[in-house]
């Protein structure tokens, strides 16, 4: 499976446009409780478009790998996200 390419990038273009709010906001110096709140929001909306990536990955290029039979591909693909796992929680 493949990430939804259309869905990600339409998300991706919403965080963007939040990120450019939060600068406006912040140039505008406004309440820092409200910038926070904004910056949580879109922390929050890249989490999602993560994870979404993550397991059009893990269903993908993972499972491939998986089933190939190609020990050395299999630890390659385990790794890597054992790696980004190890990102996440830090």
């Amino acid at each position: 499976m493949v990430a939804d390419r259309e869905r990600i990038t339409r998300l991706l273009k919403t965080a963007r446009g939040q990120i450019d709010g939060i600068l406006r906001m912040v140039e505008e110096d406004r309440y820092c409780i409200d910038v926070s709140t904004q910056l949580m929001a879109t922390q929050s909306l890249l989490a999602r478009i993560n994870a979404d990536v993550l397991k059009a990955h893990v269903e993908g290029c993972v499972r491939t790998a998986m089933e190939t039979g190609d020990e050395q591909e299999k630890d390659a693909k385990l790794s890597e996200i054992e790696t980004v796992i190890e990102k996440l929680v830090k």
